[in-house]
């Protein structure tokens, strides 16, 4: 008998690739930090507004995006969502100064806004729910990679036609994915010819995504403790998540005083251990849901691993050795690799048939910690002269944030079936 390879990882496929081009576009700005900051004479704080633009934006329109994706379909929402980044990813090789720079990032991040909830409402309806941690581990591989390969093609290409040019080759990559999301990708599971008739009825049998629609109380939704808390959570796990994808490649070229070179070989080895941190993180939070049940394995590993992120970025902050720091960076990747799978895996298992909604609101409060992250880390080293002191405020942060999963019961679904 001829072995057919599910439909459903050809999904994961897809989704890898998104997240991967996602993350080739939006750190190749951080890679190219300093040259961009030379040229256009910007501080560390003009920066930051820079970075803090897309953030803003992006978390202003999470949440219509993932109302958008549970309404119209999630197909539509993506093709939107390449498209429009692709354009602003070229168009910031065109800007010439701070205030250019503000305007393409911000609409850069108007259009990249809802990726994340529309690839969550994809895995509650193409995926069982014993897979929805290596589900979504797919995304975060991709994003790693992405965010790996960045500096080993941005640099070489910033180096030899300048740093302009390599937001035109990574515009034009996202067309490709584009291409391939409408020829092939369907909503549900039933629409692709390709999907065998026992795939179908596993998947149908086995998903969070139920197909009738459910009652949906903004006051009822906004009020519940779990979802409060797990937007909370977020808020604070993204300052280290920002601080990797916009601030590092800065802070060690001029915190650390190392060399551009010295930069990418740090930052591409970080982001590769961030593949197998997520592809590791996805497999142990299902074994442990499976074990010890739904509320205890979520908040497991929602706690734990912040807790020693925290822990990873205060040593950060008190040393001055080199090699430590690296170290630590790469721990602390490690331990961030847990939050965003079982950040997302929790939207699925309470949003019911409103998952890309429920994922909009968490990572809506999620960019806005970024954003804050963006602004207040480029003004305090402006206003310390050095980088450690906003390290510590991250560390602070992290630590609250862990606290926040012992109020989340993924088990109670906010929209109730």
């Amino acid at each position: 008998m001829q072995y057919q390879f599910p439909n459903r990882y050809r999904v994961l496929v897809l989704l890898f690739f998104l997240t991967l081009i996602t993350y080739l576009d939006r750190v190749c700005i951080s890679v190219v930090g300093v040259r961009i900051k030379t040229e256009f004479h910007l501080t560390n704080e003009q920066f930051g507004w820079v970075l803090g633009a897309f953030s803003l934006a992006y978390a202003l329109f999470e949440i219509p995006s993932g109302i958008l994706g549970d309404r119209i379909g999630q197909r539509a929402v993506f093709i939107r969502i390449v498209l429009w980044w692709s354009l602003f990813t070229v168009l910031t090789g065109f800007t010439t100064g701070l205030a250019s720079l503000i305007i393409v990032r911000f609409l850069f991040g108007m259009g990249e806004s809802g990726a994340y909830p529309t690839s969550s409402a994809v895995i509650s309806r193409w995926f069982p729910v014993t897979e929805t941690g290596r589900s979504m581990s797919s995304l975060f591989v991709g994003q790693n990679a992405g965010a790996a390969i960045a500096p080993l093609i941005v640099i070489p290409v910033a180096i030899g036609l300048g740093w302009r040019a390599s937001f035109y080759v990574n515009g034009a990559i996202g067309l490709l994915w584009v291409l391939a999301c409408f020829l092939w990708f369907k909503n549900n599971p039933s629409e692709v010819k390709g999907v065998s008739d026992e795939e179908r009825n596993f998947i149908e049998r086995n998903r969070r995504f139920v197909n009738h629609k459910q009652p949906f109380s903004w006051k009822i939704v906004l009020k519940n403790r779990s979802l409060r808390a797990l937007v909370g959570q977020l808020f604070c796990s993204q300052w280290a998540q920002y601080f990797f994808i916009a601030w590092m490649p800065v802070y060690l070229q001029e915190g650390k005083h190392f060399s551009e070179n010295g930069m990418k070989t740090v930052t591409s080895y970080f982001f590769i251990i961030g593949i197998a941190g997520v592809l590791s993180a996805g497999f142990l939070i299902d074994f442990l849901v499976k074990r010890k049940g739904l509320r205890f394995g979520r908040r497991f590993f929602g706690m734990i691993p912040l807790s020693l992120l925290a822990l990873s970025f205060l040593i950060i902050a008190l040393t001055e050795n080199d090699v430590v720091v690296v170290v630590c960076l790469y721990l602390a990747q490690l331990f961030y690799s847990f939050n965003p799978l079982v950040s997302f895996s929790t939207c699925v298992d309470i949003g019911g048939d409103r998952v890309g909604t429920i994922a909009g609101i968490m990572n809506f409060c999620g960019q806005i910690g970024a954003f804050l992250l963006a602004i207040v880390f480029g003004k305090i080293a402006d206003l310390t002269h050095n980088f450690s002191a906003p390290i510590f405020i991250i560390a602070g942060v992290l630590f609250t944030g862990s606290l926040l999963w012992l109020f989340i019961d993924p088990a109670k679904r906010v929209v109730e079936a």
